[in-house]
This record gives C-alpha cells, sequence and structure tokens, in this order.
C-alpha cells in the first residue's frame, strides 16, 4: 500500500479531533447501520459489535481503504447507557449514576483490505453523588446529549467523578487510541512514521 487511503467511519467530531491528534492524513465516512442493541447483548458486545459493524459498512463501499469503526457503550450494573439525545434523558442518566460505579466500553475496529480487527478498552469510572442542582447546571453548562453516560470528561463532567481509571487514557472520550495505534501497527501502518510534519 504505496498510498495510505485511511477512513474514519464517524461523525463524531470527537473522534475526528482524537485521530487528528496522531497526524494521520484521514477522510470522514457516515457508516449507515442499525445502532439499535440485540436481546441479550451486554454493553461491552455491544460496543464491539457495533464498532465493527461501522467500519464493514463503510469497508464495503470502499473495499482497498483501511477504515477505523468506533463505539462506547456506557456500562450500569449491565444496563446499557448511550447517548441521552435529551436533556430530559441526560437528567435520568445522571440520575441513576449518581453515587455509583460504572464502566464506559471503548470498542475500536480496523478494517484493511486483508484484516478486521476490533478490541475494547474499559474506563472504571465512579461517580459522585450528584444533587438535582449539580445535575442540571452541568447538563446546561456542557450539554452533553451526543456523549454516552451524558458526562463528558474532557470537559466540566470530570468534576461529576471521584475516580477514573484505564490502560488507555484516550478511550474515555470514544477513541481509544493507544489499541488504534496497536491495531494500524499489526497491519504495518506507523502513525509516527506516516504522521504529517510541520
Amino acid at each position: 500500500m504505496t498510498t495510505l487511503d485511511l477512513i474514519l467511519a464517524s461523525s463524531s467530531r470527537y473522534r475526528q479531533a482524537q485521530l487528528q491528534s496522531l497526524g494521520l492524513a484521514f477522510r470522514t465516512a457516515v457508516p449507515n447501520i442499525d445502532e439499535v442493541a440485540l436481546s441479550h447483548e451486554t454493553p461491552l458486545s455491544i460496543s464491539r459489535r457495533l464498532a465493527l459493524s461501522k467500519a464493514l459498512a463503510v469497508a464495503k463501499q470502499c473495499p482497498a481503504s483501511v477504515v477505523i469503526g468506533a463505539d462506547q457503550v456506557l456500562d450500569l450494573d449491565g444496563l446499557p447507557l448511550g447517548k441521552p439525545g435529551s436533556h430530559d434523558a441526560a437528567t435520568r442518566q445522571l440520575r441513576l449514576l449518581s453515587g455509583r460505579v460504572a464502566y464506559f466500553h471503548s470498542a475500536v475496529s480496523v478494517i484493511s483490505p486483508r484484516t478486521q480487527q476490533v478490541t475494547v478498552s474499559t474506563t472504571r469510572a465512579v461517580f459522585r453523588q450528584l444533587s438535582v442542582t449539580q445535575i442540571e447546571s452541568y447538563l446546561l453548562f456542557d450539554r452533553p446529549y451526543d456523549t454516552a453516560g451524558s458526562a463528558k470528561a474532557e470537559s466540566l463532567g470530570i468534576a461529576l467523578l471521584e475516580e477514573l481509571s484505564s490502560d488507555d487514557p484516550s478511550a474515555i472520550i470514544g477513541l481509544p487510541l493507544i489499541a488504534l495505534t496497536r491495531l494500524l501497527n499489526n497491519i504495518g501502518i506507523d502513525p509516527i512514521s506516516l504522521s504529517k510534519q510541520g
């Protein structure tokens, strides 16, 4: 592969910014897939399946490209929490999460003409006891309606937490870059060598 055609199968501005931080040239494509959870699916398996499905959907249209897919699902005692989509739904999510331990499963998939890879990085999050006023104030500030679990850890959402632990600190934002770099290296793509200079 002399010229790398790298595609991020996502419309997420957060994941685009994360991938840009690696200095790689890439383009984006929106995967048109059904993201509804299947019956008896765990939060972890949902994240894996959707990350792979997003990458496969775009790879089908661009078979010579390297395609990255990603998905994140919050796991609260086995209950999957995705993007709330509205203020009311976000309020309900944060009330559920108040004072609880939850897990953010951040899956990433890399599809190339010869291989399919998918892995998950999990972040353990301990939420503070949150008052109704704190939840409302936070939501009005961050408006995290497009974020799994209604908490933007890269912004004021970090103040909702007592503790955050992961083997990949970038995973909480939605694209686990350590895991992604490993998958890219597996197919002979070294982001350090390919990063744009200047």
